[in-house]
């Protein structure tokens, strides 16, 4: 059985219109101005601890010409510690327990366009002090990340999907998947194990947790592995 999708959240067709393995399209959900939706950032971390090294991983197709944060963690006070851009030079913004890097130093990828209307599969690869973006498997782009030599990310606050507090600008389009993965090199690994080609079955992993209850929120808000 289908379960509830949040208020402006509706199911829409995804990455791929037919894919061979399920004689179907992929599943996706629209998101529009309306939607609210924030959770504690240690339900999806309970163990207290944010990964030093991870990767982000999303199949999006923002409205065309947006400019919105897909993701924002903040602390306890409030602060914003990471958060995803989608947009034209989207930024990276990354702030540990000291303060690092400060905003003139925040990652900027000049020369990306994520909303020109068209789906992506984006990764991001963080490890130790660099970021690297894949672009739909084939365009890398690495900077620095000029952060502590052992950040903290704090879990005691919450994770907004879509915006940035007191932000007017929200995520508008549709999305597939996000992920966050404590493993930097699961970003390289994007188009194989996560979000494969429209030709290739959808990795087992998903096809097992497609009939979990429960799932169907989860998956397309954040998941964790």
């Amino acid at each position: 059985p289908y379960l509830y999708l949040p208020e402006g959240v509706t199911k829409s067709t995804g990455f791929c219109s037919h894919r061979r393995s399920t004689q179907g399209p992929d599943e996706a959900y629209r998101v529009s101005k309306d939607a609210q939706l924030s959770a504690p950032t240690k339900q999806l971390y309970p163990g207290d601890v944010f990964p030093e090294d991870f990767s982000i991983l999303a199949t999006v197709k923002p409205r065309k010409g947006s400019q919105s944060f897909l993701l924002s963690v903040y602390n306890e006070q409030g602060i914003q510690q990471l958060g995803l851009e989608v947009g034209r030079s989207p930024v990276f913004l990354y702030e540990d327990h000291t303060g690092k890097p400060s905003p003139e130093d925040y990652p900027l990828f000049r020369g990306v366009n994520l909303a020109d209307g068209k789906w992506h599969r984006v990764a991001i690869s963080v490890h130790k002090q660099t970021i690297t973006l894949i672009l739909d498997c084939k365009k890398k782009t690495t900077q620095k990340l000029l952060r502590s030599p052992h950040p903290i990310i704090d879990t005691k606050g919450i994770i907004v999907f879509g915006t940035r507090i007191l932000d007017e600008e929200v995520f508008e389009g549709d999305i597939q998947q996000l992920m966050i993965v404590a493993d930097h090199r699961a970003a390289y690994d994007y188009c194989e194990h996560y979000s494969p080609d429209c030709e290739v079955p959808v990795p087992d992993q998903w096809l097992r947790r497609l009939h979990r209850p429960g799932l169907q929120r989860q998956r397309w808000q954040s998941a964790t592995r």
